[in-house]
């Protein structure tokens, strides 16, 4: 398969391609705080025990989490449907990505894209 031609006027320049990616990089930084922030104190706690971040591709808002020992992964695991719930609130389409430490560190991931009920909603 080949690759449609594109003349230079076609893309985007450097300058906003370079503005589009610190964008996009402050976007997942205040999402970051914001998820953080809509969390109960024991769903925090359970994130501070593991390294976490989010990622924007292609427009798929994506909360990868790795868990340094087998105990915060067995937990975080139990908040999986808190996560979901919560992540509802910042976008339609998402996932989460958990790594493990054991296995050697293959993700689980879960696709949120389907309307969550009210009985899945966190109680705030």
């Amino acid at each position: 398969m080949t690759k449609p031609y594109l003349s230079p006027d076609d893309l985007p320049s450097y300058k906003t391609t370079q503005i589009s990616e610190l964008l996009l990089s402050q976007l997942e930084e205040v999402t970051k705080k914001r998820f953080f922030l809509a969390c109960n104190s024991v769903v925090r706690i359970l994130l501070s025990s593991c390294h976490w971040y989010f990622k924007v591709n292609s427009g798929i808002l994506m909360l990868i989490m790795v868990c340094h020992n087998i105990e915060s992964y067995q937990n975080i695991m139990t908040t999986v449907p808190y996560l979901a719930a919560t992540l509802k609130r910042f976008a339609n389409k998402a996932k989460i990505s958990i790594s493990s430490p054991v296995n050697n560190g293959i993700p689980w991931i879960m696709i949120i894209d389907e309307t969550l009920s009210e009985d899945d909603l966190p109680s705030t």
